[in-house]
């Protein structure tokens, strides 16, 4: 970026001239990002749906990509931007890992993709922003951990789970009740995909699990042996076991009153 914003700065996603436009721009929007943290990791998943206006522009969009070995990025907002930031930050801390022989710290990492979101500032406010989920393994302090952002590229480190995107406040409900700080690895996978299911029962942006067409969320994890992506088998298990017991309960686990 520091080449880029020296040699050919147009070319930097925060850079470019304002578009010569008012009002909103259509574009494909991907939505809601859930990751909730466990003793040995944090999980990081997505739906797969991205929106223009009242349209389903794509049925099977990949909303969360690995940032590096020990570290995740989820996107929510525009996509063509989103896509284009973390191909950037993947690439930057590729770099300073090659030049540095040594990773960047999560705090590091955190910090950098603040400041490239930030950049993005002058496309949010003509409706093109781009509000991730970061979550990763911090090594030095041997725990998962989960970061949150604004469109102006303010951070927020999130204990326990958190949720981004325009079905997160739905998602964010259903971990509130169903989030333990003793989960397994599974259970906070199980637990972050019924948050995607509830959101995506009140939020039209939101896709559930798509039995039919055999579409299911993104669902990855990241522990002291780095990041692993659950292979569609894995993810089809836990929506087909939550779909069945929704059958009999629509609205999902009930949670106790006191």
């Amino acid at each position: 970026m520091d080449f880029l914003g020296e040699h050919a700065p147009e070319l930097l996603p925060g850079r470019r001239p304002p578009l010569p436009v008012q009002g909103t721009i259509e574009a494909p929007h991907g939505t809601t990002i859930v990751a909730a943290s466990f003793p040995g990791g944090v999980v990081l998943a997505g739906d797969r749906r991205a929106t223009m206006g009242n349209v389903i522009a794509q049925r099977d969009i990949e909303k969360v990509f690995p940032a590096d070995e020990y570290s995740a990025v989820g996107i929510a907002g525009t996509a063509g931007l989103a896509v284009e930031m973390v191909k950037l930050f993947q690439l930057e801390l590729e770099h300073f890992e090659k030049v540095e022989g040594a990773q960047l710290s999560l705090e590091g990492k955190a910090n950098r993709l603040s400041t490239m979101i930030r950049s993005n500032l002058g496309m949010a406010m003509q409706g093109l922003a781009v509000v991730p989920l970061f979550a990763g393994w911090d090594v030095d302090r041997e725990k998962g951990r989960i970061f949150s952002y604004d469109v102006t590229g303010g951070r927020s480190e999130e204990h326990g789970f958190a949720s981004t995107g325009s079905g997160s406040v739905f998602a964010r409900g259903a971990l509130k009740k169903l989030y333990r700080d003793d989960l397994t690895e599974n259970q906070a996978a199980t637990a972050v995909v019924q948050a995607l299911y509830d959101a995506a029962d009140d939020d039209s942006a939101t896709g559930g699990p798509d039995l039919a067409r055999r579409i299911y969320p993104i669902v990855t994890v990241i522990t002291d042996e780095g990041f692993k992506r659950y292979t569609e088998a894995e993810v089809s298990e836990i929506a087909r076991a939550i779909h069945e017991q929704r059958l009999d309960q629509p609205d999902g686990p009930r949670a106790a009153l006191l």
